[in-house]
């Protein structure tokens, strides 16, 4: 039976060592109301209490209404200090200086938020002296389902080698905020949008792919997919070298 009490330790220690290698004063992560951030924010808050949660709400009346709501529930529930900084205006403005500039696809408009929402994350730990902690797990990672130089960046990351079901279940063992666990994974790009659908593939799926389970024809293909076409987000940036 898996030791949830004992892996917790040890990630908590994972996050001091960094912090002392960093002499940092603090950790910041995007608290969106979602698993991966939830325990992110649980695993920083017990490792520092100089911890800081930002709800960021871009545009979308999710961020608004539930998200916001169990980000603030989570915030409650663990006494991890929260901020609010509204990106609505920020985004509409980088829209308006684009006007002419450039034919937007659906998915660069999309990813506009994720990536303010690292540069507001990054300006504050800059004038902080905090660690931006990412939040971005396993699978997400191993898809590529994440925002190149937005939710994917950060300095060091508690749970990436989690699958989205470990999440979950850890989540359970801290006795996290039901409305946090049992609710679609979304990561917010639009309305209605949720992970499994926009990927045409489930998270169980998924992680029995990752863990040597079966898996159908078609989701492996799916899978299969978008882990190739993303590979240029998991590899380094390429520098050129003199021979």
């Amino acid at each position: 039976m898996r030791n949830y009490q004992e892996e917790f330790d040890r990630r908590v220690a994972y996050i001091r060592a960094k912090l002392q290698e960093a002499h940092a004063d603090g950790i910041i992560f995007g608290n969106s109301g979602g698993k991966d951030s939830a325990l992110v924010g649980i695993l920083c808050k017990a490792a520092c209490g100089n911890t800081v949660g930002v709800i960021m709400p871009c545009a979308s009346s999710v961020n608004y209404g539930q998200d916001r709501d169990d980000g603030s529930a989570l915030a409650a529930q663990f006494g991890i200090e929260t901020r609010t900084v509204d990106l609505t205006a920020v985004r509409e403005a980088e829209l308006r200086a684009l006007e002419g500039v450039a034919k937007l696809s659906d998915m660069s408009v999309a990813n506009i938020a994720p990536r303010l929402r690292m540069t507001t994350l990054y300006t504050i730990a800059q004038a902080e002296n905090r660690l931006v902690a990412g939040t971005g797990n396993r699978s997400e990672i191993y898809m590529g389902y994440f925002t190149k130089w937005g939710d994917g960046a950060s300095d060091f990351n508690p749970i990436a080698d989690l699958c989205a079901s470990e999440i979950f279940a850890f989540l359970r063992f801290l006795n996290a905020p039901a409305s946090i666990v049992e609710k679609a994974p979304s990561a917010g790009l639009y309305e209605g949008q949720t992970d499994e659908r926009e990927m045409g593939v489930s998270y169980a799926a998924i992680d029995s792919f990752l863990q040597g389970g079966t898996v159908s024809e078609h989701d492996r293909a799916v899978i299969d997919r978008y882990h190739s076409r993303s590979e240029h987000k998991r590899r380094p940036i390429s520098t050129f070298e003199n021979p």
